[in-house]
């Protein structure tokens, strides 16, 4: 077997721009708290057409710190899909709330509206659905949910950042969305989150909440008066994001367009190899989304003998890398209690892969992966 693939499944990709953005904050001594992220901040939530974004440590801390300020916790439930990285299981019983699951539409990954409403009790607080594989959900009819039931309505857009939703950016629609800034993800920090919101006051509070409920930041103290004193009118946690990393930040986002576009391309590459596909089945698009291709997930088709583990084991013996699709997180050991039963989800987590996207792959490369396909023998 290769001791290294000659595909490789992801990579980030960093330029000089990045190291000279890295280096420029180190050089300033503005390593946190600083004008990096402010100019960060700004960038991000223009592009997501919303008017506050604020930095955080992860994805996680995000999230958590949103369900905290907007009171959701004990006693309170918060329906999320299953099939989603468990993070977004997790936060709603780290805020003290209970996570009910909600299946997926099987085309698509993402979560059921129709499942979602069947769901909805007199404990449900809020909705979290996730933008799946970088391919926004139907946020749309979540909207009017949301608001005929009078629930809160926060979008996981972890993976979606620069995809487009009825010609619009992710994280303009829902009130309130957080984005990850994670490795894998299509600009990144090396770890990192976003909350994006048109709430102005509530995004103040959440800059208190990220750095221990302290009135003043940093770059606020720096600029006033020597007897200018914060205060800590809540309890917060540490939570924030560094100036290297939103410099980092600033840099890539600068190359979305770019980054965008070879996604597409390779994107298009697999989609045009995969059309009526003997084994497998790529994702289906709806109409009105634009994707950014944060990854791309394929299924086993119905009624294959062969199973998404011994298509993977074949990849690899080829030297192309790949990964499990999204997993069921109500199969994992902190949930399985619960005893959701979600056919869709289980059929899709058993059957999914995911192959080969980043910027820097080549054309070669993507038809390399559908040239390994090609010679699986079912």
């Amino acid at each position: 077997m290769p001791s290294a693939p000659e595909v490789a499944f992801s990579r980030p990709c960093f330029g000089i721009e990045e190291e000279e953005a890295a280096a420029r904050a180190i050089r300033s001594r503005w390593v946190v708290g600083g004008p990096s992220l402010a100019e960060f901040e700004k960038r991000f939530a223009e592009v997501c057409g919303a008017e506050n974004a604020v930095g955080v440590s992860s994805w996680t801390t995000g999230a958590f710190l949103l369900l905290k300020a907007l009171g959701i916790g004990p006693g309170d439930e918060v329906i999320v899909p299953s099939l989603t990285f468990i993070a977004s299981v997790n936060v709603i019983v780290h805020a003290g709330a209970t996570p009910v699951f909600a299946d997926i539409d099987p085309g698509t990954f993402n979560i059921d509206p129709d499942d979602t409403e069947r769901k909805i009790t007199p404990r449900t607080r809020a909705i979290l659905p996730v933008d799946q594989i970088g391919l926004p959900c139907e946020i749309d009819r979540f909207q009017v949910l949301a608001a005929a039931k009078n629930l809160i309505l926060i979008q996981d857009a972890a993976c979606s950042f620069g995809s487009k939703f009825r010609g619009a950016p992710a994280g303009s629609h829902a009130p309130y969305s957080v984005f990850s800034l994670h490795a894998r993800k299509v600009i990144t920090t090396g770890e990192g989150g976003m909350i994006v919101t048109n709430d102005g006051e509530l995004s103040a509070k959440l800059r208190r909440l990220r750095h221990q409920g302290m009135s003043l930041s940093d770059y606020q103290r720096h600029k006033s008066s020597p007897t200018m004193f914060e205060s800590y009118p809540e309890i917060g946690y540490n939570f924030r994001i560094t100036d290297i990393q939103a410099a980092i930040g600033v840099a890539q986002i600068q190359k979305l367009d770019a980054f965008l576009a070879r996604r597409r391309v390779i994107a298009q590459i697999y989609l045009d190899g995969l059309k009526n596909h003997t084994t497998v089945v790529a994702p289906s698009v709806p109409q009105h989304v634009t994707p950014n291709w944060q990854s791309f997930q394929v299924r086993v088709r119905d009624g294959q003998p062969s199973t998404r583990n011994a298509l993977m084991e074949h990849f690899y013996r080829y030297g192309v890398a790949t990964r499990r699709g999204v997993m069921a997180s109500h199969l994992e050991e902190p949930y399985r209690h619960m005893g959701a039963r979600l056919p869709h989800t289980e059929a899709v987590a058993a059957s999914s892969l995911q192959l080969p996207i980043f910027p820097e792959m080549t054309h070669s490369d993507a038809e390399r992966v559908l040239e390994v396909l090609s010679n699986f023998k079912s």
